[in-house]
């Protein structure tokens, strides 16, 4: 299987660059996954899709502020990090720009001396690790220093740190939102709750190698970056009594997805779960739990759109994808949002 098979021409001015003034106003197509068969409509109409006795399930996790600018104490050179991930209290896994000069034992200033980093190693595909000091709890400070980390391809500066959240974002810890549950408002979660569909929480902290692009010719040969996840007792509750019903689990974005699959065994029930997921999930994969998926378009030859892939079928995906553009649909992390279901 090679990564060039999920390729797809996309226009660049089909990337949406800034949000929606309404979350639930943005486009959905609906996409068979047995068939084929593709419907236009909003996000709003999500409910039409769904029925009494599905489980909706939403990764809970937060986005932190994790691009910092900062200078090298001693010359004053410019730094812009990134935190990837947390190793411990005061440790993060870091991309640092420049990264030629960041070698260990290199110090920098954020916000005049607030928090010092400190280099520590070299680790995978170059990334640091950077011990942190300061006064007070590091979040707080974050939150003052730090920018929320968009996407390279949109380049516009985001008006309202909270359009780049979920609006049941509770646990922080992600490089990069969940953005197929971006859509969704405290509204249109009540009304779907009211019909009967009931709600399971998952977390996984979502990190850059999302964006990442496959650099290897055979998808096999591409190596997954990990990410944490938790499953507690009260989803699998919910999950595990939706599929003795016969109810559907539709998933609410990718990281959803990911965390259900990492952590479920073929033929068991659901059981509570935590740890780091390196799960690839690629066609020939078979789903052991998700049966629906509420996602984004996402980028070409992407781990993601082969994710898509395995659920739907390479072609009717692709096919998607260019009916999409055609339609001129909004791309990416900011765009419009794609169900793929049986919709018999």
């Amino acid at each position: 299987m090679l990564v060039k098979d999920f390729d797809y021409e996309l226009p660049e001015e089909l990337i949406a660059q800034d949000p929606l003034e309404k979350r639930s106003n943005s486009r959905l197509m609906v996409l068979d996954k047995n068939t084929g068969e593709i419907s236009h409509r909003h996000f709003y109409d999500i409910k039409e899709y769904l029925k009494p006795g599905d489980c909706l399930v939403i990764n809970n996790t937060r986005v932190i502020p994790a691009r910092l600018y900062g200078a090298r104490v001693g010359s004053g050179g410019k730094v812009e990090i990134l935190l990837l991930k947390r190793i411990s209290d005061n440790r993060w896994e870091c991309l640092v720009k420049p990264g030629k000069k960041a070698r260990p034992g290199m110090e920098i200033s954020f916000g005049d001396g607030l928090l010092i980093g400190k280099i520590v190693d070299i680790v995978d595909e170059g990334n640091r690790i950077i011990e942190f000091s300061y006064d007070g709890i590091f979040e707080e400070i974050l939150d003052k220093l730090g920018e929320m980390p968009l996407p390279p391809y949109i380049t516009h500066k985001l008006k309202d740190r909270d359009r780049y959240q979920t609006v049941y974002a509770k646990y922080d810890g992600s490089a990069a939102a969940p953005t197929a549950g971006l859509h969704f408002t405290p509204e249109l979660l009540d009304e779907v709750r009211a019909m009967g569909v009931k709600i399971a929480e998952v977390t996984l902290h979502v990190g850059l190698g999302t964006f990442r692009p496959v650099k290897e010719e055979e998808v096999l040969d591409h190596h997954m970056h990990s990410e944490y996840y938790e499953l507690t007792q009260e989803a699998c509750d919910i999950i595990n009594e939706t599929k003795a019903n016969g109810g559907r689990v539709i998933s609410v974005g990718t990281t959803s997805t990911r965390t259900l699959e990492s952590a479920a065994e073929a033929g068991k029930p659901l059981s509570p779960k935590s740890g780091w997921t390196q799960i690839f999930i690629y066609p020939g994969y078979e789903f052991k739990v998700i049966d629906g998926l509420i996602t984004n378009f996402h980028l070409p030859q992407s781990t993601l759109i082969m994710l898509v892939s395995a659920l739907a079928g390479r072609e009717h995906v692709l096919a998607a994808y260019k009916e999409a553009v055609k339609e001129r649909y909004r791309f990416f992390s900011f765009g419009d949002a794609m169900l793929i279901a049986d919709l018999k």
